[in-house]
């Protein structure tokens, strides 16, 4: 998996082999605790194979990279006309360092971590190996 910055794709800010791609928004009212249990759920997540074929095997089990990428389209909301509205989406001020802190309790808990570049126009390529595709979320509640 790799990505590329810039409109033409001029520069890697960021490349794994096998592991996770991770698309992150943020919303408004997320903080960094929320960002750091979402980054051990990410990481702890059982979604790979094991000897038998059985999705039991995390990523931090098996020690893998893991490609994060911050997406503010995430929050888009198409329901009402053709147009997204993406109030939801945090502003970039509040957003970017949230992000950054989902990447920090990533390597605090060993993980490998390559990212794009916030605020960038990006080109991300990855092969989709296997069956899952999930979308995480800490309702506020939970909180």
């Amino acid at each position: 998996m790799t990505v590329l910055d810039g409109a033409g794709g001029s520069e890697v800010s960021g490349s794994i082999g096998p592991g996770l791609c991770v698309l992150v928004g943020v919303t408004h009212d997320d903080d960094e605790a929320v960002a750091a249990k979402l980054a051990r759920k990410v990481w702890n997540l059982r979604i790979f194979d094991d000897e038998a074929g059985v999705m039991n095997r995390s990523a931090a089990d098996l020690g893998l990279g893991v490609l994060v990428i911050s997406q503010f389209t995430l929050y888009g909301n198409a329901a009402k006309g053709r147009r997204p509205s993406y109030v939801d989406a945090a502003r970039p001020e509040q957003a970017e360092p949230l992000v950054d802190a989902f990447c920090a309790a990533l390597e605090a808990d060993g993980a490998r971590v390559q990212t794009g570049r916030f605020r960038t126009y990006m080109q991300v390529s990855l092969v989709n190996d296997g069956p899952t595709t999930l979308w995480l979320e800490e309702p506020a509640r939970d909180r």
